[in-house]
């Protein structure tokens, strides 16, 4: 069997890998490590099949910041994305990766102040990011030179097809000089995003992650959705409503492990760390702690929890989403192990769940949201635990000096009654562990009273308005942007007709979209589709 590659595999310098181990990745996926080579090599144009969610960002980013020349100051790569918010996470992830670098890069997007990017590219940029009509404004407004570029990125190529890019796609690549490397990322390849290569691209190298199908059979999978600041809260819920917790919790970096493990310690709950940075004798000892249960919480990174086969946890916990689907059966076929019952629970921010949402497409398998436990729902399992903990001991024999003791205390406290003083000691015993306060708060995403809304859930709109009256999706797509506050990602099936078309949009913005089209006395610009 083929060992995995490490970044050190891949030709990266010294200091670009020093960046990549301060922020904590450990190894690359599987399409850097097969990206990144052939990028670096610079002799090539490369179509590249990798869904969202797989690490491209940094297999394209990597070799773009080995290759940049500091010394100029004039723009030599172009990265194309569908929609702004990509543009803003692809400038940032660069941005996080060039380390020491003095590599400037700019997102440019419409809904942004055009004369603070005017300013920005004035000053010099390395690398821009933008979305296809802004880059367009800037070339007719000649205020972006792209003739000289080195390289241009179509970042999901097939999603800006989709969203009726695809003319200004070849707009802006008839402004490149022919002597550019392309790389194209593309979910999947149809036939007009070949007809695109074919024609501006002379000749490339196809690069595809050829795997399995990944499968799991775990008994359970749930996500929550939380905050990133309240994910720690979440995590010590998980633990104390469970009768006997004995979990592995993911987390993305070594950084992060670190963190989650010094704050655990600090709330006074056994947790244990494995990554990287730590020896193998110091993993040994710890391994062997949580085999025989001494710690029943270990926090670890991907990489470290390899070799690890503890056949009875209770729960691996996703305290970070994983890069890609892989990493995530990986991850969660650690517990229901030789028959045993186990639960797999993958924390998201609102934000990931598209992420998510393609893991499970990918890995084929099912993740039904849940919700976290309440504090009173805590409180009440943990009175259970200690109840049947007492009644076990009123079972067995009691040492004699417990026994006199507690005669001493009944005989002193003869005007109380027996449950006064029973409760009193209780109180004293359990005060801290059943005091609902230490529980910080976990803010229920959703709706304005606090109802969690199903994401999955789509509506179908039908909209009164097609190709006759010069329409298309990427128009249809700025017109709802117009009025309604929606992500361009979640308008989706778009239809244009002749005369009409259809959208799929989530059911929180549905009614919103129609509303915001209703003008008195007039027909429906946008209604709910009718069934058949």
């Amino acid at each position: 069997m083929e060992s995995k590659k490490t970044f050190n595999d891949l030709g990266l310098s010294a200091k670009v890998l020093s960046a990549i181990n301060k922020k904590g990745f450990e190894e690359p996926t599987s399409i850097q490590a097969i990206t990144i080579p052939v990028m670096l090599r610079d002799d090539t144009n490369i179509i590249a099949q990798a869904q969202t969610g797989t690490g491209k960002t940094a297999a394209f980013g990597l070799p773009l910041i080995e290759m940049v020349n500091t010394n100029s100051r004039t723009v030599q790569a172009l990265i194309l994305v569908p929609t702004r918010e990509l543009a803003i996470q692809v400038s940032e992830e660069i941005n996080s990766l060039k380390g020491e670098k003095d590599i400037r890069i700019v997102p440019i997007y419409g809904g942004q102040s055009i004369d603070q990017q005017l300013r920005r590219l004035k000053t010099g940029v390395h690398i821009v990011v933008g979305t296809p009509g802004r880059v367009i404004d800037h070339l007719k407004r000649k205020t972006l030179k792209i003739e000289k570029i080195e390289h241009l990125i179509l970042d999901e190529a097939d999603e800006m097809l989709n969203m009726g890019f695809i003319e200004d796609m070849e707009e802006i690549m008839n402004h490149t000089n022919p002597g550019k490397r392309t790389l194209l990322f593309s979910a999947t390849i149809p036939g007009r995003i070949k007809a695109l290569a074919r024609k501006y691209m002379d000749g490339y190298e196809l690069l595809r992650d050829n795997k399995e199908p990944l499968t799991t059979n775990l008994t359970e999978q749930i996500y929550f959705e939380v905050k990133a600041s309240e994910k720690f809260e979440a995590l010590c819920r998980i633990i104390d409503i469970e009768d006997a917790f004995y979990g592995l919790v993911f987390c993305r970096t070594k950084s992060d492990v670190d963190d989650v493990v010094s704050h655990l310690t600090d709330r006074g709950y056994d947790a244990e760390s494995i990554h990287g940075d730590i020896s193998q004798a110091q993993r040994e000892r710890t391994l062997e702690k949580f085999k025989k249960k001494r710690v029943n919480t270990l926090i670890a990174t991907d990489v470290a929890a390899r070799g690890i086969d503890v056949i009875n946890l209770t729960h691996v916990i996703n305290y970070s989403l994983p890069q890609d689907p892989e990493s995530y059966v990986h991850r969660i076929g650690r517990t229901g192990r030789a028959g045993n019952e186990g639960t797999a629970i993958t924390f998201i921010t609102p934000s990931e769940y598209n992420r998510l949402m393609f893991i499970q497409r990918f890995a084929k398998t099912d993740i039904k949201k849940s919700k976290v436990p309440k504090v009173k729902d805590i409180i009440k399992a943990k009175r259970k635990k200690i109840y049947e903990d007492l009644n076990a001991i009123l079972n067995d024999e009691i040492d004699t000096d417990y026994y006199n003791w507690a005669k001493k205390m009944l005989e002193d406290n003869e005007k109380n009654n027996p449950t006064e003083i029973l409760a009193a000691i209780l109180n004293y015993c359990f005060e801290e562990e059943l005091n609902p306060d230490v529980y910080g708060e976990i803010k229920e995403t959703g709706g304005a009273k606090g109802k969690q809304l199903d994401k999955q859930g789509k509506a179908r709109l039908f909209v009164a308005l097609g190709k006759k009256d010069r329409i298309n999706a990427k128009k249809l797509v700025e017109l709802i942007m117009s009025k309604v506050s929606v992500k361009s990602k979640y308008i989706s099936d778009i239809q244009v007709m002749d005369k009409f078309s259809f959208i799929t949009v989530p059911f929180d913005k549905a009614e919103q979209i129609v509303v915001s089209f209703k003008e008195k006395g007039q027909k429906p610009l946008i209604a709910h589709a009718k069934k058949n």
